[in-house]
C-alpha cells in the first residue's frame, strides 16, 4: 500500500514522524512499554490527526513517503474516500471525483484555487500522485476556506523544502502494462531537497519531477436511440429497433511530465518568505476508430425476435418520438411496439470512422509570499499567477461499404450486444467509398488567475481562542475559440471509391477490436498518422474541396470571460470545558462579491448575434461548528455552512455550437450556454460520532444539503432556419435535497501472535440519497450522477518491511445524462428518459517490499476484475452502451538517499 488509507484512521498519535525522518519499515515494533509506530501506520495516525483535529468534516490522504500516494493516481486514491465517486475516462484513466455524488468541487492547491484552462473544475490527472504529499477533502466548510464547491473542497498539497531536515535524493521507476493494449509503459519520478544556515537565515529548496508515458485501449459498443421499425417495413413492423449499432475504440499513448519546486528562507525568528511553482502537461496522440452498422439502411430484417416488451408509442413519420412543436401540432400516431432483442438486417450500410486527435495541455502556476508568527497574531499574505492552455486537434475521414448481413442479438444475461457480420467485411481494404464527409474541429482554450490572499488569526486568553480573519481579490480570464468544419465527400456520400484520392497504399490500417463486434475481430480504418500529418490533411481537403490550409477560428464559436472575486471573512473559534468533556467549535462568515462579463455568439432568429451578458451577485455564507470531546477517544460534532458554486464559463456563454450531420442516421446536433444561469447555493449540515483507539478508528456521520438553482443539461430539439437540431443546454432545475449516512471504520489486529499481527481491515459506506424537488419536469428523481450506494472495502498488511492492500471498490445505478427531449421512441407515459448506468465495482491491490532501509519494490494492480461501464435507457431491457475498462499492472521500485 506504501501511503495512507484515504480514510483517517488513528494509530498512535504521539507516534508520528516528521517526513524527512521516516523510518522505512512499515511495521508497529515494541520499544519498552512504548509503541513506536513507523511507515504506514505513522501516515494514517497523521491523517486521523487532521480528521480528530479539524473544525469540519474532512478525510485526508497522507503519502507514508516520498512518492509513497497509495494509488497510481489522485482521482484513484480519491475513490478511497468515504462518499467520493469517481468515473472512468475515455483513456481508461480515473477522472471526476464527486463528493456524495455532487461534481461541484473547488479544488485547491497549497490553498491556492486552481483549474483546467476555461473550466471551474481541475483535471485531477493532470498532477501525477507523484508530487503529492496530502490531499485533504473538505466535506462541510468554515469562512477561511475558498468559496466554491457546493459539494466540497479538495485541497493538494505538494512537498516543501522544511519538510525535510536533512538533505534527501528520491528516485522512483514503474512500468506499467495496460491488458487492453498489451504495451509497456514507464513512469519515472525524482526529487532533491537540502537546507542550509545562512548568515541571513535558514534556507530550503525542493525539486520534484516526474514523467509518464501511459499506452491504453478502450473498445466501447453502443446500442443507438429506437426508432419505430415501419420505416424499415416487413418484419420490422411493430418494433422498436435501434437506428444503428456499433462500437469505437480510443487507442494511442499519453503522457504527463510534471516539475514543481519550493523555495523557503527563515529570514527572521517570527518571519518566513517562500516561492513556489508548478508546471503540468498533457500530450496525448491518439484515435477513436467508430465502426458502425447503420441498420435503418438495409434492405430487410428478418428473423426478428422479441422479449415481450411492448408498450404504446408516440411515433412521428419517420418512426421518431415527437418534439416538442410536433406534440402540438398533434404530428404523431400512437403505435404499439415491442423491443427487438436480435434479428438478421440484410445488405445494410455501414462505416468505419478515424478521428484521429492531437491534444495537449499546458498548465504554470508561480507563487509567493510571507508568513509571519508572532507568538499570538499570525499573518499569511500570499500572491499567485496560474495560465492553463489546452489546444485539441481533431481530423475525421469516414469510410464505408454495403455488409451482406448483420446479426444482433441484445437479449443475453450479461446485458451486452452481441453483433456478428459474416465474413467481416469491414475487416479488408476492398471496396471501402468516402461517406458522411471530411470534419475538422480545432479548439484552443485558456484560463489565467491573479489572486491574493492575507489570511490572519490572533489567540486570547478567553473562551474565544482565536479570532480569524482574512480577504481575497481574484481576477479570472478565459477565452474559448473553436472551428468545426464539414465537408460532404465529392459526388455524394457513398459514391466514391478511397482509391480515387490517391491516398498511399498503406491509408486503411487495422484497429483493435470490439469484443461485442465480431468477436473482437480488427477492422480497416483510415490511418490515424496520416490523417494527422501535413501530406495527408492537404491531399486530404483538397480531394473534398475544403478550404486549403488549417481553417481560422470561427467567430461565432468562441466566447471570453472575465471575472473579479472579493472576499472578506471573520471567524471565531471556542473551546471550554464542559466538566470531564470539552466542548470547542467555530462561528463565521464569509462575504463575496463577484462581477462578471461574459460575451459570446448566439442565435437571434437564425441571425449569429455577439451578445454581451454582465452579472454581479452578492453572498454571504455563514458558518458554524461545534465538536464535544467526551474523553477516551470519544468525540462528537455538528456543524452548518452555506455554500455556493459558481456556473462554468461555457454553461454561461450566450453562444450556440450546432452543426448538420453528414451521417443520415444521426440527428443533427449542438449545445449552447445559459447566461441567465443562476450559482447553486447550499445549506449543508453534518453531523458525526467518532471513536478513535491506538490502533483503529470507527465513524459514523449523517449530512443533509438543501441544494437551490441545481444545473443540469438537457437535450431538446430546437429548429434553426428550417433545420432540427438535438441541442443541450444547461439549465436550474430550482431545489434539490441530498441527505445520507457515512459509515467507516478501520483496525489492526495486534492482538493477534507474531507475524499475524500485521494483519488489518478497513471500509466505509455511504448512502446518498437525493431527490429534485419543486415543479422541474425531473421533479421526485435523483441528481445526475448521484448513486444511492457506494463502499470500498480492503484487507491490509503492514509488518516486517511488507506493506499490501487488496481493496474492492462499489458504486450503484446513477443516471448520467438526460435524453427527454432526444427523438428515442418510447413508452408514452414515460415522459422522463434518463441513462442509466449499472452497478459495478472494481478490485485492485498493491505490494510493496523494503529490501533495504533505502530501496523499495512494488508491485500493483488495477481493476483486476475488468469491470465495465453498461448503460440502458429507462428500462433495463433498452440496453445501450458497454466500455471496457482496463486492468493496468505495475512493477516498480521506490529509492531513498
Amino acid at each position: 500500500m506504501g501511503s495512507a488509507s484515504v480514510m483517517a484512521f488513528a494509530a498512535n498519535p504521539a507516534a508520528a514522524q516528521d517526513a524527512g525522518q521516516q523510518a522505512p519499515d512499515s511495521s508497529a515494533e515494541a520499544a519498552g512499554n512504548e509503541i513506536i509506530v513507523t511507515g504506514i501506520r505513522a501516515s494514517l495516525s497523521r491523517a486521523a490527526d487532521i480528521k480528530r483535529d479539524a473544525a469540519q468534516v474532512v478525510d485526508s490522504i497522507v503519502a507514508q513517503d516520498i512518492g509513497k500516494f497509495p494509488d497510481p493516481t489522485t482521482a484513484a486514491a480519491l475513490q478511497r474516500v468515504p462518499g467520493v465517486q469517481v468515473t472512468v475516462g475515455g483513456n481508461n484513466e480515473i477522472v471526476n471525483p464527486l463528493i456524495r455524488g455532487l461534481g461541484d468541487i473547488l479544488t485547491t492547491l497549497d490553498g491556492r484555487e486552481i483549474f483546467t484552462s476555461d473550466s471551474r473544475g481541475f483535471a485531477f490527472q493532470d498532477l501525477p500522485a507523484e508530487a503529492l504529499s496530502r490531499v485533504d477533502v473538505f466535506k462541510s466548510n468554515t469562512a477561511n476556506l475558498i468559496e466554491g464547491g457546493v459539494a466540497g473542497t479538495i485541497d493538494l498539497k505538494l512537498n516543501k523544502a522544511f519538510d525535510y531536515k536533512e538533505p534527501t535524493i528520491a528516485i522512483s521507476g514503474k512500468l506499467n502494462y495496460a491488458s487492453n493494449a498489451e504495451k509497456l509503459g514507464p513512469q519515472v519520478s525524482a526529487l532533491w531537497t537540502d537546507r542550509w544556515e545562512t548568515g541571513i537565515g535558514e534556507m530550503g529548496l525542493l525539486v520534484n519531477a516526474s514523467w509518464y508515458d501511459i499506452k491504453f485501449n478502450r473498445p466501447s459498443n453502443y446500442v443507438a436511440e429506437r426508432r419505430a421499425g415501419n420505416v424499415l417495413g416487413g418484419e420490422g413492423e411493430g418494433m422498436a429497433i435501434p437506428i444503428s449499432t456499433g462500437g469505437l475504440n480510443e487507442y494511442g499513448s499519453y503522457s504527463r511530465p510534471q516539475v514543481n519546486a519550493s523555495f523557503q528562507w527563515q529570514a527572521a525568528p517570527n518571519l518566513e518568505v517562500y516561492v513556489d511553482g508548478l508546471y503540468s502537461a498533457y500530450r496525448g496522440k491518439f484515435a477513436t476508430a467508430f465502426y458502425e452498422y447503420q441498420l435503418f439502411n438495409s434492405d430487410s430484417v428478418t428473423n426478428v425476435t422479441s422479449d415481450g416488451n411492448c408498450f404504446t408509442g408516440r411515433v412521428t413519420g419517420d418512426g421518431f418520438n415527437p418534439n416538442s412543436q410536433q406534440l402540438a401540432d398533434g404530428a404523431y400516431t400512437s403505435q404499439e411496439l415491442c423491443n427487438l432483442t436480435g434479428g438478421t438486417f440484410n445488405n445494410t450500410s455501414s462505416f468505419t470512422s478515424m478521428q484521429a486527435k492531437n491534444h495537449k495541455t499546458d498548465s504554470f502556476l508561480v507563487a509567493g509570499g510571507t508568513k509571519y508568527d508572532g507568538g499570538r497574531l499570525k499573518l499569511n499574505l500570499d500572491l499567485s499567477y496560474q495560465r492553463s492552455l489546452v489546444r485539441n486537434e481533431t481530423f475525421i475521414v469516414d469510410t464505408g461499404k454495403k455488409v451482406d448481413q448483420v446479426i444482433v442479438d441484445f437479449d443475453n444475461p450479461d446485458n451486452t450486444a452481441s453483433i456478428i457480420s459474416p465474413g467481416n467485411a469491414m475487416g479488408f481494404a476492398d471496396g471501402f467509398t468516402f461517406v458522411n464527409g471530411l470534419y475538422q474541429e480545432y479548439t484552443r482554450s485558456k484560463g489565467d488567475l491573479f489572486s491574493v490572499k492575507m489570511d490572519g488569526s490572533y489567540e486570547t486568553d478567553t473562551f474565544l481562542k482565536t479570532i480569524e480573519f482574512g480577504g481575497r481579490y481574484a481576477d479570472r480570464g478565459t477565452l474559448f475559440q473553436q472551428v468545426q468544419l464539414s465537408v460532404a465527400p465529392p459526388g455524394g456520400s457513398g459514391n466514391t471509391l478511397v482509391t480515387a484520392a490517391g491516398v498511399p497504399d498503406d491509408f486503411f490500417v487495422w484497429a483493435p477490436g470490439i469484443p461485442q463486434i465480431n468477436n473482437g475481430a480488427h477492422f480497416m480504418v483510415p490511418s490515424r498518422d496520416y490523417l494527422l500529418s501535413d501530406e495527408g490533411q492537404a491531399n486530404l481537403r483538397e480531394f473534398f474541396g475544403a478550404p486549403d490550409g488549417r481553417p481560422a477560428f470561427d467567430p461565432t464559436r468562441r466566447f471570453e470571460a472575465n471575472e473579479k472575486t472579493y472576499a472578506g471573512y471573520v471567524q471565531g473559534g471556542y473551546e471550554f470545558p464542559l466538566g470531564a468533556m470539552t466542548l470547542d467549535g467555530k462561528v463565521g462568515v464569509r462575504y463575496t462579491r463577484t462581477d462578471r462579463t461574459i460575451s459570446g455568439t448566439g442565435v437571434v432568429d437564425g441571425t449569429p448575434v455577439l451578445t454581451t451578458s454582465d452579472t454581479s451577485d452578492d453572498d454571504w455564507l455563514p458558518n458554524a461548528s461545534a465538536r464535544l470531546q467526551f474523553g477516551g477517544g470519544l468525540q462528537a460534532r455538528v456543524t452548518y455552512a452555506k455554500t455556493i458554486a459558481r456556473p462554468s464559463f461555457g454553461s454561461l456563454n450566450p453562444g450556440l455550437n450546432y452543426i448538420v450531420s453528414t451521417n443520415p442516421n444521426i440527428r443533427n446536433g449542438g449545445s449552447g450556454g445559459n447566461p441567465d444561469l443562476k450559482p447553486q447555493m447550499s445549506d449543508s449540515f453534518d453531523a458525526t460520532l467518532e471513536y478513535y483507539w491506538s490502533s483503529g478508528y470507527f465513524a459514523v456521520g449523517a449530512y443533509y444539503r438543501d441544494i437551490q438553482n441545481r444545473v443540469v443539461n438537457d437535450v431538446a430539439a430546437e429548429t434553426i432556419d428550417g433545420v432540427v437540431y438535438n441541442i443541450s443546454r444547461p439549465r436550474n432545475v430550482g431545489q434539490a435535497k441530498l441527505k445520507g449516512l457515512e459509515v467507516s471504520g478501520q483496525t489492526f489486529f495486534d492482538f493477534l501472535p507474531g507475524d499475524l499481527a500485521g494483519f488489518g481491515v478497513f471500509g466505509n459506506f455511504t448512502i446518498a440519497d437525493s431527490e429534485i424537488g419543486g415543479n422541474d419536469p425531473l421533479a421526485g428523481y435523483t441528481l445526475q450522477g448521484v448513486s444511492k450506494y457506494n463502499f470500498n472495502a480492503g484487507l491490509l498488511y503492514d509488518r516486517n518491511g511488507i506493506s499490501a492492500r487488496v481493496v474492492y471498490t462499489y458504486r450503484s445505478k446513477y443516471f448520467d445524462e438526460n435524453r427527454t427531449g432526444s427523438g428515442d421512441v418510447r413508452p408514452a407515459d414515460e415522459p422522463v428518459w434518463l441513462n442509466y448506468v449499472r452497478p459495478n465495482g472494481r478490485l485492485d491491490f498493491s505490494l510493496a517490499y523494503d529490501v533495504s532501509p533505502n530501496l523499495t519494490f512494488t508491485v500493483d494492480g488495477t481493476n483486476v476484475l475488468r469491470s465495465r461501464y453498461r448503460s440502458y435507457i429507462n428500462q433495463d431491457y433498452f440496453i445501450r452502451d458497454t466500455r471496457t475498462d482496463d486492468s493496468l499492472y505495475s512493477v516498480g521500485f521506490r529509492a531513498r538517499f
